[in-house]
Formats: C-alpha cells, sequence, structure tokens
C-alpha cells in the first residue's frame, strides 16, 4: 500500500468529522484514526459514519502528540504516512501532491502541506531549526526573511515543517525511532525532522499541497496558561538535547528580548510578557502534559 492517512483526534469532534468529509473514501489508501480518550462523543461520531476504508484506535488514556503520531507510524501499512490533526483539512489534490514530492526525492523523509487560515490566507508552517542563528534573527525582526521558510511556489529543502499535515516516509521514520515521546506537544515535530536531517533524509515544504488549520488550540483561551507553560518547556528541552548549554542559554535570551520588543509594538502585550517570562523559566508550571496526567487520574479512580 502506498498511503495511509493518519488522524490524531483530542476533543475535536466537529473538526474531526470535517477532517474526515475532506478525505474521499477509497480503497487506494487506508484511514486511520486515533482518538485520545476524547470526552466529547467523537468515537461514537466516528462509528456512526460507517466508512469502510477507516481503522479506529481509540485510547483510555490521553498522551501527548508525539506518542499518538509514533503509534499511527507503528500501526500504519502505507510505504508513506500522511499525519493530520483533527483540524486539519486538505484540499482537493494536496495528498497526491504530497506523495508526488516523496516519490520525485527517495533522498527525503518528509514533507509539509502550506497550511492556510480559516479565510484561505497562508500562514508560516516551515522553518530554519532552532539555534542561536534564527533566534537573533527574531530579535532582529527579519524573522520571515531569515528563519520562516514556507513561502514561494516552488518545492523546497527547509529545516522543519508543521505537522499538522506533514507526509513522513514510514522507512525514514523507523529509521530514527519514530517521534520521541518526552515532547508532550509543541517541538515534537521539531525534533523529528532534525533527527531525520542528522541520519541524512531531506526534509521538504511543498506548496502545491494546501490544507486548511483551523488551529483549535488557539481558540482555546482557558487553556493558554497551560499552552505557553508546555511551549515553552519543550522549546528547551529541544535546546537542552541538541545544542550545548551556552547556546542554550544564549538562544533564551534573545527569545525574551524578542518578546519584549513585540510587547512594546504590538497590541497583545500582555500575552507577549507571558511569553518572556516562561521562556526566562524554561516552561516551569504546569502545563498541558500536567492537566493530561490529572485527567487520566480521574478517570481510573472513577
Amino acid at each position: 500500500m502506498k498511503l495511509s492517512i493518519c488522524v490524531v483526534n483530542t476533543d475535536g469532534r466537529e473538526h474531526l468529522l470535517a477532517c474526515l468529509a475532506a478525505i474521499e473514501e477509497s480503497s487506494e489508501h487506508e484511514l486511520l484514526v486515533l482518538d485520545n480518550a476524547s470526552a466529547d462523543g467523537s468515537v461514537e461520531a466516528l462509528r456512526a459514519l460507517g466508512r469502510s476504508d477507516l481503522r479506529l484506535i481509540a485510547l483510555e488514556r490521553r498522551e501527548g502528540k508525539a506518542a499518538n503520531d509514533s503509534r499511527l507510524l507503528r500501526e500504519a501499512r502505507g510505504e508513506y504516512a500522511l499525519l493530520l490533526n483533527e483540524d486539519s483539512e486538505l484540499h482537493p489534490g494536496a495528498a497526491a501532491a504530497l506523495v508526488r514530492a516523496l516519490d520525485d526525492d527517495p533522498g527525503a523523509g518528509a514533507v509539509g502541506a502550506q497550511l492556510v487560515s480559516n479565510e484561505g490566507e497562508p500562514v508560516p508552517c516551515a522553518w530554519r531549526l532552532p539555534g542561536v542563528g534564527p533566534a537573533l534573527a527574531v530579535a532582529l525582526g527579519v524573522q520571515k526573511l531569515a528563519v520562516t521558510q514556507s513561502r514561494g511556489t516552488r518545492r523546497r529543502e527547509v529545516g522543519w515543517c508543521q505537522s499538522s499535515a506533514l507526509l513522513v516516509r514510514r522507512a525514514a521514520a523507523e529509521e530514527v525511532a519514530f517521534l520521541d515521546s518526552d515532547f508532550f506537544v509543541y517541538s515534537d515535530e521539531t525534533d523529528f525532522c532534525k533527527r531525520l536531517r542528522d541520519a541524512g533524509w531531506r526534509i521538504l515544504f511543498e506548496p502545491a499541497a494546501v490544507a486548511t488549520h483551523h488551529n483549535q488550540l488557539s481558540s482555546d483561551r482557558s487553556a493558554e496558561k497551560r499552552r505557553l507553560v508546555e511551549f515553552h518547556r519543550n522549546r528547551d528541552l529541544y535546546m537542552r538535547k541538541h545544542h550545548s548549554t551556552g547556546a542554550r542559554l544564549v538562544t533564551r535570551v534573545l527569545w525574551v528580548v524578542a518578546y519584549l520588543e513585540r510587547a512594546v509594538l504590538r497590541a497583545d502585550a500582555g500575552r507577549m510578557l507571558r511569553h518572556a517570562r516562561h521562556e526566562l523559566t524554561g516552561g516551569r508550571g504546569e502545563g498541558i502534559r500536567e492537566a493530561a496526567e490529572a485527567r487520566n487520574r480521574r478517570e481510573e479512580s472513577a
């Protein structure tokens, strides 16, 4: 089998149904949906669809995104596995364009799609790998020119792509032992792409493949504090894993400077100051991981 389409869902039933509606039922691919212990009726809604091409993995304990994606990559039977978030909707021809990119380049381990907003505007979704240089570019205000790589109309090699719509060569993923579950969410795909590159694989960005990313996490204001903790904790974990202590500390200072600059220049000053604080502390506090662990304990004791 050439293609496995792999969707992770966590309490996103309506987005999930829209995601699946954009994927035509076909015998030419398999469709795997991992439900991450949702409590919103997602599993029941999936079963009610009656799709013959759908294979459901329903977890009873909530896991992190890296663990979810790794489980799907292990379960998939296709040569390629298309990782999708439940809030991503493929545009017509997107999957075929991604498959074509890996077919054309046997040395590519993964290729990311161009993500667009609800309004259809392209959003950044591929970047240079984190480090002192990219952090300095952000602090100097030249991020779009020096760090963001999801631009133009031609396929190109990049540092890493967002995993909201990422086609992975399963043999390459297996070679690097899939995603690292120490990253609960955020920076998991950055680390994955870094390890693929270190193993000699290329990472591509394919603008001909387009997917709408509804970005449901960003719309949940009640969970913003936990998201910020998790985001900065995992970026710090990435730097600890792949860079020296000196580079990690310099990068942290540069990002704090960048957030303080944004606090002065932008309307969302409060949020930028919170980013600066969490960056300075390396993401200390209660994050999304702790919320999932607490939920699992409640379910087990019920």
